[in-house]
């Protein structure tokens, strides 16, 4: 977009963000953005939008020089076949075999300057087409209208299931809040008293309350929304308002004003516009071949506009809510991740084995049936509003998941239009940070169990002593009853249970754990958060799997050497595509791993070098190097070493028991 033509649009904005007044920003709220499609109305102010994408299916070194020998060669083989003579048609058909060198040579200095000039997107996607890559199928059935009704029909399942449940909830708030206002305990009176808000939240044993933070509304700045303008992804799709991202970024200067006003009106309201709300939802298959509705998740494009808006909300929340809230969700927290769930996990089952003889560990993996679908909006804005957060930001959220018009696109089809009021569409900026929030008082009721959280992937943890599962199968029940009570499903069918029981001398009948009726599958192995746990806590299951998976990567790593790629480029690929399947989660299983195990991977690696025909560092290199000065600067940051919730257990192992000079231990493990 030229100057000239930044410098009119800038104009018609600002003239129009002159013009309006309040009672017309309202009318656009809550009307126009509501019937109008947006798209339409950028549309009128002439802002271009991106072209239909041509697809390109010759290899990208097929340039001019190659093409004119395969003419030439197509023309002397004419002329051979009529003349007899087909001297000249070797010598043609040995040119385009040159020609074809020379091309690929050529490609591979210029992807060799895209990766020293840092263009990451060119340089994959030159590797992508010379290795063959391609991405999976979709594995969707035949689009036609009738799939895309009953698609959505399906998703909207939980609508129905949620209004009683809706109901009690709002019977029981409403008891609670006419309590807390006889008490005279209600945040506004707190907060005028000078204290800060204290959230105390019902959990599952009435005795978890919640941390203490100070109110405050949020007020979008001009600044904020031009950044977030800034930085939209422009290859992302767009919703269907029909803005593109290219545009946003493009008029940001021109942009910001008009729709600061509209956020923070937005926010002083409570209303979300309707359009803001809307979502296309397309079906996304979990498997290969999906036979059944429940094989396709639900991933819902929306607008880009409301994801900008979005994360401005998710940005305040987070700063707002105290890093003590929670310890045991792992995700969607800054400084956390998978390697602290399994850690903590395999530390805490590490831990129970060795104060007793006769201690085992059962784990209970628990899956849910379309998590972010049943959230209930009441009960969120209910915790939320005992989290601290502010009424009018409570509101907000409450309206943005409620009455949203709902769509399923099935390549060119799309089904009729639903309104839902349940759930937080999969695709949202604010839906995980949402259904952490809702979950968090779903926490341990007695000390001899723990609940780890990873998003949805919950583990219910019993330590058993005495043979005494009295305790465990308590939390279970009691598990059970809170997800109805907040209308989660259990999938029981998907639910394992592991048991960790390293006594071999006396032979133990373990009690059975039913859910709703359903005997719970024991299994010997689990795959939790891409690592394979087994019931030995061994590594072999695990390893063997990344070395069959680094394996099959070392063939794309051929082809690259084949097209005599720098050995830079080389490594550079096995380094983002090979190296990182094996150094997955590596600090809670390499340190544990037999001498079998790690030579099967180094087999890999040294594969590898022999590819690149250069030095590649091993596994425990590549353990120690970088991961040893994450671990020492969380160690320096008192604040955030101090929020995870192992960190009083990063000690030294006792002499008398290990010996570090005989086990290779992880420097994350022992505290370095």
């Amino acid at each position: 977009m030229s100057d000239l033509e930044r410098y009119r649009y800038g104009v018609i904005f600002n003239s129009f963000h002159a013009a309006v007044s309040f009672s017309t920003k309202l009318h656009i709220i809550v009307v126009y953005f509501s019937t109008v499609n947006l798209g339409n109305f950028i549309e009128e102010l002439k802002i271009l939008m991106s072209p239909f994408p041509m697809v390109n299916l010759m290899k990208p070194w097929v340039d001019r020089t190659i093409r004119e020998a395969l003419n030439s060669r197509t023309a002397d083989y004419n002329a051979g076949i009529i003349s007899g003579n087909m001297d000249e048609y070797k010598s043609a058909a040995y040119g385009v075999r040159r020609a074809v060198r020379e091309a690929k040579r050529r490609y591979g200095k210029k992807l060799e300057t895209q990766f020293q000039q840092s263009g990451s997107r060119s340089l994959w996607q030159g590797l992508r087409m010379i290795t063959d890559y391609r991405s999976p199928p979709s594995g969707l059935m035949s689009a036609d209208e009738s799939l895309a009704n009953e698609l959505n029909t399906f998703f909207a399942r939980f609508e129905a299931t949620s209004s009683s449940a809706n109901a009690s909830s709002t019977n029981a708030n409403g008891a609670s809040a006419n309590s807390a206002n006889a008490n005279g305990a209600s945040a506004n009176s707190a907060n005028a008293n000078g204290a800060s808000a204290n959230g105390t939240i019902g959990a599952a044993n009435g005795t978890c309350a919640g941390p203490t933070i100070e109110q405050r509304s949020l007020i979008i700045t001009e600044s904020d929304v031009r950044r977030v303008f800034k930085r939209v992804n422009t290859r992302k799709a767009m919703g269907p308002d029909g803005i593109c991202g290219r545009v946003l970024k493009a008029c940001a200067d021109q942009l910001a004003p008009v729709f600061t006003d509209i956020f923070n009106l937005s926010l002083t309201l409570g209303i979300v516009p309707s359009s803001f709300k809307r979502s296309t939802i397309v079906p996304v298959p979990k498997k290969p071949r999906p036979s059944d509705l429940n094989d396709y998740r639900p991933v819902a494009l929306t607008s880009v506009v409301m994801k900008c808006f979005e994360k401005l909300v998710r940005d305040f929340i987070t700063s707002s809510l105290p890093a003590s809230t929670d310890p045991l969700q792992f995700a969607y927290r800054h400084n956390r991740s998978t390697d602290d769930a399994i850690a903590h996990l395999l530390h805490t089952t590490l831990t129970h084995l060795d104060e007793g003889r006769g201690n085992y560990v059962k784990m209970l993996f628990v899956d849910y049936s379309s998590a972010f679908n049943t959230i209930i909006p009441s009960l969120l804005t209910t915790k939320l509003g005992d989290l601290g957060l502010h009424t009018s930001l409570c509101d907000w959220i409450s309206n943005f998941l409620t009455d949203r018009p709902q769509s399923v696109r099935v390549g060119n089809c799309a089904s009729s239009t639903l309104t839902l009021s349940t759930g937080a569409p999969q695709g949202c900026v604010l839906s995980p940070l949402l259904y952490s929030l809702y979950t968090y008082d779903c926490t341990a009721t007695s000390s001899s169990n723990t609940i780890v959280k990873f998003a949805d992937d919950t583990v219910v943890m019993g330590l058993i002593s005495d043979n005494d599962e009295r305790a465990y199968l308590e939390e279970i029940k009691h598990l059970e009853n809170w997800c109805q009570e907040n209308n989660l499903l259990l999938n029981v069918s998907k639910t394992k249970e592991l048991i960790v029981d390293c006594s071999k001398k006396q032979e133990r009948h373990y009690q059975p754990v039913r859910i709703s009726g359903t005997t719970v599958e024991r299994v010997d192995s689990f795959r939790y958060l891409g690592v394979h746990i087994s019931q030995d806590l061994s590594w072999s299951r695990h390893t063997s799997f990344l070395a069959k998976k680094a394996r099959q990567r070392l063939y794309h790593l051929r082809r690259l050497r084949d097209f005599r790629l720098p050995s830079k480029v080389l490594r550079n690929f096995y380094t983002c595509t090979i190296e990182s399947i094996l150094t997955g989660n590596i600090t809670v299983w390499f340190g544990n791993s037999t001498k079998q195990d790690r030579q099967a991977l180094q087999r890999v690696v040294r594969a590898a070098e022999r590819i690149t025909h250069s030095e590649l560092p091993d596994l425990l290199q590549a353990l120690v190097t970088p991961e040893a000065g994450v671990c020492r600067h969380l160690q320096d940051n008192k604040v955030a070493y101090s929020i995870q919730p192992h960190h009083s257990t990063l000690r030294p192992p006792l002499m008398n028991r290990f010996r570090r000079e005989e086990v290779d231990v992880p420097l994350q493990i022992i505290g370095y």
